[in-house]
């Protein structure tokens, strides 16, 4: 008899309505993969509740503005049943089900519903193409926690990151055609694209956190297949706290580039799969606002992935090839980890040897 697959979509979540927006932020800053200091432990709870007291009214008026709350939850489930219908195409029994880090439905809830459906084998599969301390891992380690207070213990494998997978890299740069249509016959050597990813503290990469290698990784393969005549540059967004975090900032660039005469930008959320509030209120409201203050002329975002099914592909191959256990020959990252081990087991990760012998830095 075929094994039923459990595939476990992590994604960050995201308050369901105004309401939500405090206890969301409440859980964001109680996890230790983000805030974390000597000593941490002991003021975590208190820090958490007064940042997010403090944060929830301005940051609930932006979640007003696009709607009243994040339409990450809804993307988030269409790609899952997208993928599980490409999925049911290729004749493979599985059950695609959400687990939000901050916000339901949360991990404890995809493991109520992956025990219902007597799952005999499960790959976490992140919707962060590029492996981070602060996103999948934050993820794989609540997941721990949740297996073991629930006494669920499936079999797991991690498929860990994607930042070059050839459908993945694809679908963004057709986003990117389609965005820059808009700029009509503007010549493409005017107009700057401007890849903007969510920051991480700097002392993450410095303990050999993955990220920032990915991420130029990622935007090395769109530019050398997307051939444009465009200049681009790299810049990092959605900073917290007064910890160094990566730059430039995406604010900073977009002034270095107004100071420079340039009249044309084409933002393009790089770490995003699905629009959230990052993108539809960080960089479609608040940046263009500014670039428009300082003159830019055209200010255009690509939008994010979402349900794009060139991306639905990309999903569908990265567990085709861990069940196949194929992710060496086609250089996929595919992590094995079970809930018997205390560690993933990074030997078939390509990005291993290049962050120090460390995958996350921990």
């Amino acid at each position: 008899m075929a094994k039923r697959i459990g595939i476990v979509l992590f994604q960050l979540g995201g308050p369901d309505s105004i309401d939500a927006v405090e206890p969301f932020l409440n859980n964001l800053f109680l996890d230790a993969d983000i805030i974390d200091f000597p000593g941490a432990f002991l003021a975590r709870r208190y820090l958490a509740q007064k940042i997010a007291s403090r944060r929830s009214g301005p940051i609930g008026r932006h979640y007003a503005e696009i709607g009243g709350k994040s339409p990450i939850n809804e993307l988030t489930n269409r790609q899952a049943k997208a993928l599980q219908q490409w999925l049911q195409s290729r004749s493979i029994d599985a059950r695609v089900v959400t687990a939000m880090r901050y916000w339901h439905p949360m991990t404890k809830e995809a493991i109520e519903t992956l025990k219902r459906e007597r799952i005999d084998e499960i790959l976490l599969l992140p919707l962060y193409p590029q492996f981070s301390r602060a996103t999948t891992y934050s993820s794989v380690n609540e997941w721990r926690r949740e297996i073991t207070r629930l006494a669920f213990h499936v079999p797991a494998r991690l498929i860990c990151c994607y930042p070059n997978h050839p459908k993945y890299i694809s679908a963004l740069v057709r986003n990117i055609r389609r965005t820059m249509d808009r700029f009509g016959e503007t010549d493409p050597a005017s107009i700057d694209l401007v890849f903007s990813a969510h920051g991480v503290p700097v002392e993450f990469i410095r303990k050999g956190d993955p990220y920032q290698l990915q991420i130029e990784e990622t935007v090395r393969c769109v530019v050398r297949e997307g051939a444009w005549k465009s200049p681009h540059t790299i810049c990092y967004q959605s900073k917290v706290g007064p910890a160094r975090w990566l730059e430039p900032s995406l604010t900073k660039t977009i002034r270095t580039l107004a100071a420079a005469g340039r009249k044309n930008l084409l933002i393009v959320p790089i770490a995003f799969v699905t629009e959230h509030i990052e993108t539809l209120h960080e960089i479609n409201i608040e940046a263009r606002e500014v670039a428009r203050e300082l003159g830019i002329e055209r200010f255009e975002m690509t939008p994010a992935l979402n349900d794009d099914p060139l991306f639905i592909e990309c999903l569908g191959d990265l567990v085709e090839s861990a069940l196949n256990n194929s992710a060496e020959r086609n250089n996929i990252c595919a992590i094995l980890w079970s809930s018997r081990n205390k560690e993933p087991e990074p030997a078939l990760c390509p990005w291993y040897t290049l962050t120090k012998g460390t995958h996350a830095g921990l």
